[in-house]
Parts: structure tokens; C-alpha cells; sequence
């Protein structure tokens, strides 16, 4: 049973909002506040913060969870689980309630229960709406689940608890923002964009949103110019630098220059040979994109490949399955495309959260990018087509589950099939949802 902010502030230290803390000292408060401001706004530097607030006081129970947090918010089942030991030994530690439910959401995630695990920081946020690492760290795992509803309707169900005058509220309106920007309201995410960057113009988060904003609003141009004029505010020591740069590759693209957007890859998504999940996704992404566009990605897909060979056996996530496959499919390396397939024979028949994505979505995802591989557009029409108007379940922004919807488009066009290409071509963008017609849509015989 949780115990009300306002009882646990006369019993134990609280944080910047009023979160009652176990274990602090002032000099580890501030360390953690530090490191929960890097986390929130996609900076690097928590973790020695926090090294220097549990060398301080090591019974800090929610220094111990936000360390747990920052590993766990991730797309790598390896950095997930390596966590196990870090959460055991928080039931060592004098915890209060509130910290309590914060605890059980991370044993959630090493259950792989996404759901409980969001349902529990629902339940904090029911409770004190100003637990910002509670709305932070379910923000991401409504991201990661491709849960859209939830993406908008959390953050707006807090935001009247919030001021400017408390820690965080920039972030509070970043995040809104993206929910925004993911339901297609751009015009107001673009404000609350613009307003969290008035209060802080180094939040990576904020400038995020607006280069999706960009991007989702077909203004790649303009893209351009704001990500390039802000870089200051991206691209210097921040969790999201790659992925920014993704960005701007496919502003590149679609003005027509792949020759640039190669560049990108090159010099920022690949240069240092980062085997990073996110970075393999955007690199997969990227190059897949790039021969969608026409172009020749080279020899950049062997390394790449042999770098996603690694996760076959994962069997963690489907949004980093399809990456996956775009690699293997790319590079021609068909014994990897078919040992992961059949790796997804293997996962669709357990009862698993990653069995039901594979069965639902995986599967015939990565099926039909290897029929584009061998150029059987028929097939990949048939399957792409015939996935489920869920398929946003597979997670990731619009943006990124545009890969899918763009192959379909390729494909449809070089059936030579017209009535079907006149179709598509009314939406050749990802929905918000997906369309009517695409993704998620019954193909004529």
C-alpha cells in the first residue's frame, strides 16, 4: 500500500518534488538530482553522479533504482538482465512503500512484464504525479511497447500537478510533446517543444521531438537548418547524438541527396563501429532507406550484418528482429537471414511477450524483407499488407515503423500491378494510425 507524499515528507528526506527518499544525505541529494536531470534530458554523465552519491550514502535506495533504470530502458536484452543483481540487492536495503512500488516495477522488467511493470508506475503516478522518474521511465516503455494511447494520455494525465517552478517540468513538456507529435498534433508539439527549450536549451529530448516534428511534416529542409543551427544542444554529450543524426540523414534523403546521407552514416551512425542496439537499428534503418531511394549502401552492409549476427537469439524484441533482418537481407547474407527466421518459427510457438510479437507481427515482417531480398514483390506485398492495423504494437516512432510501409510502397510499384499503386500512392506515408490502406490493409486478389 502506498503511503501519501505529504505523510512520508515527515518521516524521511524527500526529493525537488516531494518523492520521500530512504537512506539520502544532502551532499548524496544533490548528486542524485544531478544525475536525474542528465537522465531526463538525454545527457551523459548519471552515472559517475550516481557512483557519487552512493559512495556518500550507499543505503540511498532510489540512487540504487534510478542506476537500475538507466540500464533497464533499453532495447538490449543484455544490459536488461545484467541488472538482476542490482535489483536483488535493493531488498536488502530499509525501502519505504513508495520505493517499494518503484522496486517491484524493475522486478517486473526482469519478468519481461512490460505491462506490470507500467501498471506499477501508473499506480505511483496515480498517487503522486510528481514522480518524475516514474513518468519518465513508463513514458519509455510506452515508447518501446508501442503503446499510443498511453505515449500521449500519461503525461497529459499529469501535467496540471506541474509548474514551472518545480525540477523537471521542461521535461515533463518534452514528453508531452512527443506524444503529441506521435498522434499527429504537430502544431502543439512544436509548442511544448518550444516552451521545455525555453527552460532548458540543452534538452536533447525537446529537440528530438522537433526533428520528428520536421520529419513527420515532410519539412526536411527546415529539418535541417533547426537541427544544424541547435546542434549544440544534440549533438555534444548526449544519449541521442546518433540517433539525431539519423534525423538528419533522412533529411538528406529526401531532398534527393543519398550521397550525404551515406556520409552521415559514415562519420556519426557508424564511424566508431558501435555495436549499440540503437545504433545498429538506426544504421539498418538508414541503409535500407537508402537503397529504397535507389542508391548503393556497398560494402557497409557486411559489417553490419556481422554485428546484428550477434542478437539472433535474443528473442527480446521484434522491432530489433525486423533491423535485424533489413541487415542480413542487405548484406545477402542468407544463412544469418535464415537462421533468424528460423529462430521466429522457434519464438512464435511460446507463450512468451516476444512469442505474441513474433506471432502477431515479427514474423511475417522479417518474411516479407527477405522476399524483397530474392524480389518477390507479390509476396512481400501479400504479407506486409496483411499485417494487423496493432502493427504500431512493434514499438518505435512513426518514423522509425516507416521502413515498413516505404518497402510496401517499393514492392506494390514494381509489381506493375497500377490499380494497386494508385491506391497506395494516396498514403505513402505511415498513418497515425497506420492506413486504411498499406500496412494493416487487405490486399484485392
Amino acid at each position: 500500500m502506498f503511503i501519501h507524499p505529504t505523510t512520508a515528507a515527515r518521516q524521511a528526506r524527500t526529493d525537488a518534488r516531494g518523492c520521500p527518499l530512504s537512506g539520502a544525505t544532502e551532499p548524496a541529494l544533490q548528486a542524485y538530482e544531478a544525475a536525474l536531470t542528465a537522465f531526463q534530458t538525454w545527457r551523459r554523465g548519471a552515472e559517475p553522479l550516481l557512483d557519487a552519491a552512493l559512495h556518500e550514502a550507499p543505503h540511498f535506495v532510489m540512487a540504487h533504482v534510478l542506476r537500475a533504470y538507466l540500464r533497464v530502458c533499453s532495447r538490449d536484452p543484455r544490459r536488461v538482465r545484467a541488472v538482476a543483481p542490482l535489483v536483488a540487492g535493493l531488498r536488502r536495503l530499509p525501502a519505504n512503500a513508495w520505493e517499494h512500488g518503484h522496486i517491484a516495477a524493475l522486478h517486473a522488467v526482469l519478468a519481461d512484464d512490460i505491462e506490470s511493470t507500467k501498471s506499477c508506475l501508473g499506480e505511483l503516478l496515480r498517487v503522486q504525479p510528481r514522480d518524475v522518474l516514474a513518468l519518465q521511465v513508463a513514458h519509455a516503455f510506452d515508447y518501446l511497447s508501442g503503446d499510443l494511447p498511453r505515449l500521449q494520455d500519461r503525461v497529459a494525465a499529469v501535467l496540471p500537478a506541474w509548474s514551472p517552478r518545480l525540477p523537471g517540468y521542461g521535461t515533463v513538456l518534452a514528453m508531452h510533446a512527443f506524444g503529441l507529435e506521435e498522434s499527429g498534433d504537430y502544431p502543439h508539439a512544436t509548442q511544448a517543444a518550444l516552451a521545455a527549450l525555453h527552460i532548458n536549451p540543452l534538452d536533447a529530448r525537446a529537440h528530438h521531438v522537433m526533428a520528428h516534428v520536421h520529419e513527420m511534416s515532410a519539412r526536411p529542409a527546415a529539418g535541417l537548418q533547426w537541427m544544424q543551427e541547435r546542434a549544440a544542444g544534440w549533438a555534444l554529450g548526449t544519449t541521442v547524438a546518433t540517433h539525431c543524426h539519423w534525423h538528419l540523414a533522412l533529411y538528406h534523403l529526401t531532398l534527393g541527396r543519398p550521397d550525404r546521407a551515406l556520409a552521415a552514416h559514415d562519420q556519426h551512425i557508424r564511424g566508431n563501429g558501435s555495436c549499440e542496439v540503437s545504433d545498429l537499428i538506426d544504421a539498418s534503418a538508414l541503409l535500407w532507406r537508402v537503397e529504397l531511394a535507389g542508391a548503393d549502401a556497398g560494402p557497409r552492409w557486411a559489417g553490419l550484418s556481422a554485428a546484428w549476427a550477434a542478437h539472433i537469439d535474443d528473442a527480446f524484441c521484434s522491432f530489433n528482429d525486423i533491423h535485424a533482418m533489413l541487415a542480413f537481407v542487405g548484406a545477402r547474407d542468407w544463412p544469418h537471414a535464415q537462421r533468424l527466421e528460423d529462430r521466429l518459427l522457434r519464438s512464435a510457438a511460446q507463450t512468451t511477450r516476444h512469442g505474441q510479437t513474433t506471432r502477431l507481427l515479427g514474423l511475417n515482417a522479417c518474411r516479407a524483407l527477405m522476399a524483397y531480398g530474392r524480389g518477390e514483390h507479390d509476396s512481400v506485398v501479400r504479407l506486409l499488407s496483411r499485417l494487423p492495423a496493432s502493427a504500431h504494437r512493434l514499438g518505435g516512432s512513426h518514423a522509425q515503423r516507416d521502413v515498413l510501409q516505404l518497402t510496401l510502397q517499393r514492392s506494390l510499384e514494381r509489381t506493375g500491378d497500377l490499380r494497386r499503386r494508385r491506391t497506395a500512392s494516396r498514403d505513402q506515408r505511415l498513418a497515425r494510425p497506420w492506413p486504411s490502406v498499406g500496412i494493416g490493409a487487405p490486399v484485392a486478389p
